[in-house]
């Protein structure tokens, strides 16, 4: 075949988002594609909207393969971003809302962003992380407030966005490069960027279609109640959009679980993901039976649901089947999913594998466990990240043997169920959020009065873990008192990383090669009362 013809022949099978999108505004012109409160775009508008950013991008520099960090709560500008940088050929980098200016400012150096996307409220943390050495992206748009917030030669998103033309950029954009880099906990304090390609993320929405029952004869509308920074947000806003369906982005900026419901009776909403304690609430609303509620499907993850929740939610919604999601970033995320009618007999699984993701569990030397026995979960697939940003020690580490290691400690029944034992990580997921307590204990560590720290997580009855630091005073006639370690925590990490209680010891057990024994320290500080 002659090179144009071939090159001809690989743009027409394209399946990155850019070009998913433009397809839908080809084939729905009227339906509605993204609303966030008030204000709701056409797939037309959202196309040209989309174009717009990608060709106001491409005027400050951005071109294929470069990165563009994101630093917005949910918005409509949101999803606009995760769609320009894919049909630039651009790599998204959505960053944590809640991080302050360090933690930010590190990410920003790490993945080399060329453009900063803000809103009013990341505008003036952002402007702290790009006092850098290097001074930071290039340029920043600014969203929803004043750009002079956001530091020095920052601008006006929508006056951007006014200036470029709506004519699609014209990048052939492969769908084997990278589209995203979405930055993980790191075990060792410092997180990585796990970089997603195009073929990824459309294999993973056609994955968890094919599990939750296919593409319905009606466009569905998929509630957006995450941050839409994580990889669940940024998912299930593509794949929402992938069958011309309507992303509905929730404005609350607190869970409320009457409001919830008001909005999925209102908005129609078919598909929802929520953490098992909010499907309780929303279970427990009063009047649930006689609201006029469109739900198809319900999803839950993040931590395992009690039999009670499965079956509230069995008996409030017999329509909508429930499925629990499991899986990880670097995956896509999903990997395993257990359906509504295995729910109740196999409580506390996380169900079998997705259609295209293998799944083994095997010892240190992978080899195949025997059924029922626990060893590491190891994966391959289509879904399956290029490797981490710049950390190739970290990558060959974590494809060793060709397969992608998990961190979970897993066993698997007879019928193929895959129940999780323990993380070989050592992380605690607190509402929804990961924190590894290698970032914590780095944090609390650099307190002069700290001469060594632990971090284990904790029950909570909101947010199912909480991390506790032990920690071992430098001085111990003159140790640092709780208030003092957390509020140092506090300007160091997120809020949600800093821990919310912390006890004393004399000393941290260990073991005879010297490692701290967490497990001796859950058995003696692991009461979530424990004062």
């Amino acid at each position: 075949m002659q090179e144009h013809a071939v090159d001809a022949v690989s743009a027409a099978r394209r399946m990155s988002y850019g070009a998913q999108l433009a397809r839908c505004a080809r084939k729905f012109p009227h339906r509605i594609a993204v609303q966030h409160g008030g204000r709701a775009l056409t797939f037309p508008q959202l196309d040209a909207r989309v174009s717009r950013l990608a060709n106001a991008l491409a005027v400050r520099g951005v071109g294929r393969g470069d990165r563009v960090a994101i630093v917005m709560h949910n918005a409509v500008e949101v999803a606009e971003a995760f769609l320009a940088t894919a049909r630039l050929g651009a790599v998204g980098v959505p960053v944590n809302f809640r991080l302050v200016a360090e933690e930010i400012a590190y990410i920003l150096a790490d993945c080399g962003a060329s453009v900063l996307l803000v809103d009013g409220r990341t505008a003036a943390v952002c402007a702290d992380a790009r006092r850098g050495p290097d001074g930071g992206p290039r340029a920043v748009l600014v969203t929803g407030g004043d750009p002079r917030a956001a530091g020095p030669d920052a601008e006006s998103y929508e006056d951007a966005l006014a200036a470029a033309p709506a004519a699609d950029p014209g990048v052939d954009v492969p769908e084997n490069d990278p589209a995203y880099i979405m930055y993980t906990s790191g075990t060792t304090g410092r997180p990585k960027g796990a970089v997603l390609t195009h073929l990824n993320l459309v294999m993973a929405s056609y994955a968890a279609l094919c599990a939750t029952g296919g593409i319905q004869q009606e466009p569905g509308a998929v509630l957006i109640g995450v941050p839409m920074f994580h990889i669940s947000g940024l998912n299930n806003t593509l794949r929402g959009l992938l069958d011309g369906g309507r992303v509905v982005i929730d404005a609350s900026p607190h869970f409320d679980p009457a409001a919830l419901v008001d909005l999925l009776e209102r908005e129609r909403i078919t598909s929802c993901f929520l953490v098992p304690s909010q499907w309780q609430a929303i279970c427990a609303v009063p009047g649930l039976e006689d609201r006029d509620l469109a739900l198809r499907t319900l999803v839950w993850g993040a931590s395992t649901a009690p039999p009670s929740v499965l079956e509230a939610l069995r008996d409030r919604f017999p329509q909508a089947p429930a499925y629990s999601a499991f899986g990880q970033t670097e995956m896509s995320p999903t990997t395993t999913m257990l359906r509504a009618e295995d729910a109740l007999r196999k409580t506390g699984s996380v169900g079998t594998p997705l259609p295209g993701i293998e799944v083994r569990i095997v010892d240190e030397e992978m080899r195949d466990v025997p059924v029922g026995e626990v060893g590491e979960i190891v994966y391959r697939g289509p879904t399956t990240m290029l490797g981490y940003w710049n950390k190739p020690k970290e990558t060959e580490e974590a494809f060793a043997g060709g397969w992608f290691h998990s961190g979970d400690l897993c066993r698997m029944d007879d019928e193929g169920f895959v129940y999780v034992v323990d993380r070989k990580k050592d992380m605690i997921i607190s509402g929804g959020e990961n924190i590894y307590c290698a970032e914590v204990e780095a944090a609390i560590d650099a307190h002069p009065g700290v001469a060594e720290v632990a971090v284990i997580g904790v029950d909570h009855p909101k947010w199912v873990q909480t991390p506790r630091a032990v920690v071992v005073p430098a001085d111990p006639r003159n140790p640092p008192t709780e208030d003092e370690l957390i509020d140092h925590c506090r300007e160091r990490l997120a809020s949600y990383k800093k821990p919310t209680s912390v006890v004393f010891a004399d000393a941290l057990p260990r073991n005879a090669s010297g490692k701290i024994q967490k497990f001796r320290l859950r058995e003696r500080y692991g009461d979530a009362g424990l004062r």
